[in-house]
């Protein structure tokens, strides 16, 4: 697997659509940060770092609305592609629908949001758009 990445968001989204209360997603220290940046924000439930036949996993609550059955994250789309990398200064931070969504960066401070990013004022690589 080449972009690891990719396959995070993508695993979410599938377990969205099959309305899964829990999915499990391969372990490395930068999905590790990016998942508890969907949890500060209110993205997902609630997440654990876990061992399965020893290989690490991260298990993450998926969050649904109660009353329509909706998801909490309408879309997740990758920006930065291994072979395509998406960097940016701080004059150009990007806004996701006008600030109602995030952008998940990569930057010299972590792995933190566009809105934390300015406020930090850095740039880095753009990963994701999460609405």
């Amino acid at each position: 697997m080449t972009d690891t990445i990719s396959d995070f968001l993508t695993r979410i989204r599938n377990a969205q659509a099959a309305r899964h209360r829990v999915v499990e997603i391969p372990s490395s220290n930068l999905k590790k940060a990016m998942t508890q940046v969907l949890f500060e924000k209110g993205y997902i439930l609630n997440y654990k770092f876990d061992k399965v036949d020893n290989f690490d996993v991260i298990k993450i609550a998926l969050k649904y609305n109660a009353s329509t059955k909706q998801p909490a994250i309408t879309k997740l789309i990758r920006v930065s592609k291994p072979g395509l990398r998406k960097y940016t200064g701080v004059e150009a931070l990007p806004r996701v629908i006008n600030g109602l969504g995030i952008a998940i960066m990569s930057t010299s401070k972590g792995v933190i949001t566009d809105k934390e990013a300015r406020q930090l004022h850095v740039g880095g690589e753009v990963l994701c758009y999460i609405y």
